[in-house]
């Protein structure tokens, strides 16, 4: 294990320094391209900017208006026919949306339950294993303009779903 920790200290370090080694051996000025994709950078997020505050208003919007409860009591048989607890589908349908959001109902599950407990297990193997799947279509597909999504989105929820019953079947195991 600790060769693992020492290559973990090391690789960052290498990476960059063959990087540059490389770049020096092709006659390529490597801060300018680094400058280069700096500026790339900076564009993608001004693009991406007024998708990403939407996005996270509207999560706001949703958890406030109550939507959020309801969704959740809807979803709670189906939650139940795949042994998930009640507790954790509203973490489940926001962490769809946005992960920042989803951590903050993880932190509730934490203050009630405990984190050792098997709820707050299961919470945190769930958001190890699922994705932010709006989010990311969204900004990934927003950044290089594609518009139709066509599998993307039953293929990530689909991956979700599996992912947070995964998390169950873990917590399970190890407990």
């Amino acid at each position: 294990m600790k060769a693992f920790l020492y290559f973990s200290d090391f690789i960052v370090p290498f990476t960059m320094f063959y990087i540059i080694i490389y770049g020096f051996f092709q006659k390529t000025d490597v801060y300018e391209s680094f400058l280069k994709g700096v500026q790339e950078g900076f564009h993608i997020v001004i693009k991406i900017a007024p998708t990403m505050i939407a996005l996270l208003v509207s999560v706001g919007i949703f958890r406030a208006s109550g939507a959020l409860s309801a969704v959740s009591s809807l979803l709670e048989p189906f939650g139940g026919l795949l042994h998930i607890p009640a507790e954790l589908i509203p973490v489940f349908i926001v962490r769809i949306f946005s992960s920042s959001a989803a951590v903050s109902f993880v932190l509730d599950i934490f203050k009630e339950f405990g984190p050792d407990s098997s709820i707050g297990m299961m919470v945190s193997i769930m958001m190890s294993c699922t994705e932010t799947v709006i989010y990311t279509i969204t900004i990934y597909y927003m950044s290089i303009q594609i518009k139709k999504t066509r599998w993307t989105l039953p293929g990530a929820l689909f991956t979700t779903i599996a992912g947070a019953v995964a998390s169950v079947i873990i917590t399970n195991i190890i407990i």
